[in-house]
C-alpha cells in the first residue's frame, strides 16, 4: 500500500507500477482491504499453451535426441497429453525427456507412444523430488511424516486423511529420529499451508479445522 501511494505521498517523483504474478486466481482475496483498494489492479490472464504451441516448443528441442530416435507420433501425442492436462511447456518437455530415458533403459532404439504414459508418472515424481530438495529441513520432516502416515495407513479403516494433530505427532517422531527439536504446531500448520499452496499436498477445511493431504490421502 505504501509503495502504490508513494507518489501521492510525495515520497518520489517517479511513476510506480506494481506487477503481481500468481497462478492462483483468488490471490487478491488474501490481501488486506486497504492494500486491495490501493492496488486497483487490471487483471491480465495468460492461457495455458495449446497442443499446437506445445508441439512447436518440443520440436525445437528435438535435437536433444539422436536423429531418427523419436517416432513421428511421439511429439504430437506428448503435446496432446500435456495440453489436455495442464498446458505447461516445462512439464511437456520433461515428459518427452523421460520417455527417452525409459526407452534407453529398455534398450529400445526408438522412443514410441508406449513410453509416454510411464514418462508422465516419472515427470510428476521428478517435480516432487525437485521441490522437496529445495525445502528447509523441517519442511522435509513434515513431508516425510505425511509419507510415513500414507505408507502405514490401513486401506480398510475408511479414513481418507489425517488430522493436523496426527501429522504433528508423526512429525515429532521424525524430529526425534533426526535428533532435532520440533517446531510448534502453529508453525507446522503454516508449513502445511505452504505445501498445499504449491500443490504438493491437498487441503480442505472441515468443521474440525484444516484438512490436508499428501497428493492422495487427506489430512485434516
Amino acid at each position: 500500500m505504501q509503495l502504490s501511494r508513494a507518489r501521492e505521498a510525495q515520497k518520489t517523483d517517479t511513476n510506480i507500477g506494481i506487477i503481481a504474478i500468481s497462478n492462483k486466481l483468488d490471490y487478491p482475496e488474501k490481501m488486506n482491504q486497504r492494500v486491495r483498494s490501493s492496488f486497483g489492479d487490471a487483471e491480465l490472464l495468460f492461457p495455458p499453451y495449446d497442443a499446437n504451441q506445445l508441439r512447436e516448443i518440443m520440436h525445437a528441442r528435438e535435437d536433444a535426441f539422436y536423429e531418427g530416435a523419436l517416432d513421428s507420433a511421439v511429439i504430437p501425442r506428448a503435446a496432446a497429453l500435456a495440453a489436455r492436462e495442464h498446458g505447461d511447456a516445462r512439464k511437456a518437455i520433461r515428459i518427452l525427456k523421460n520417455a527417452g530415458v525409459i526407452a534407453e533403459e529398455k534398450g529400445d532404439t526408438k522412443v514410441r507412444e508406449a513410453h509416454l504414459e510411464q514418462a508422465k508418472h516419472h515427470a510428476e515424481a521428478d517435480r516432487v523430488a525437485e521441490h522437496v530438495s529445495t525445502q528447509t529441513p523441517h519442511a522435509r520432516h513434515i513431508l516425510l511424516a505425511l509419507a510415513l502416515l500414507t505408507k502405514n495407513a490401513d486401506p480398510d479403516d475408511g479414513e481418507d486423511g489425517y488430522r493436523t494433530t496426527h501429522v504433528y505427532d508423526a512429525y515429532k517422531t521424525v524430529c526425534e529420529q533426526e535428533s532435532t527439536d520440533p517446531l510448534k504446531i502453529d508453525r507446522v500448520r503454516q508449513l502445511l499451508d505452504e505445501q498445499a499452496f504449491l500443490d504438493i499436498i491437498e487441503c480442505r477445511r472441515t468443521g474440525g479445522g484444516h484438512q490436508k493431504a499428501p497428493l492422495r490421502p487427506t489430512v485434516y
